[in-house]
């Protein structure tokens, strides 16, 4: 067996990094092209205080990164309309939200990934961040919003 990422894990690695970026995006309201940057070069397959991280696909990470910030107020908008009553975006923990918009944004703009993938990764990537309780609430969300956009 090859030590190459494959494509499933490049691109699991790409989703888990562009959260990060969100995120960082979020708090630091920092230019995205340096953004970007930061994270190909220094972030994505690098080792960092002992800890390696996975080869992430950079063109998937890249999309994800610019296709929520390109559409944050379409993805806002359609998230807002499914969360239940008495919450609202504000209300949500900041990595939960950059997980549902990297969610939402691949259930829009990516129809070369199956529902069921793009669901599935999203849950692994908030169980890296979450409890079992947080990831029904994506698993649902994700859901719910799929129904409406497929």
């Amino acid at each position: 067996m090859s030590g190459r990422p494959t494509r499933g894990n490049a691109r699991s690695a790409a989703r888990l990094a562009a959260v990060q970026a969100l995120y960082q995006l979020e708090m630091e309201k920092q230019q995205l092209h340096l953004l970007l940057d930061e994270f190909h070069l220094h972030r994505l397959g690098a080792e960092i205080e002992d800890v390696e991280y996975l080869k992430a696909d950079v063109a998937f990470f890249d999309d994800i990164v610019r296709g929520v910030d390109a559409r944050r107020e379409e993805i806002d908008d359609l998230l807002t309309q499914k969360l239940a009553d008495g919450w609202s975006l504000p209300r949500l923990d900041k990595t939960m939200l950059q997980i549902l918009r990297s969610g939402v944004y691949e259930l829009l703009a990516r129809k070369d990934v199956a529902v069921g993938t793009v669901i599935n990764e999203y849950l692994d990537v908030t169980h890296a961040f979450f409890d079992a309780r947080e990831a029904k609430f994506v698993n649902g969300l994700l859901d719910n919003v799929a129904k409406s956009v497929r």
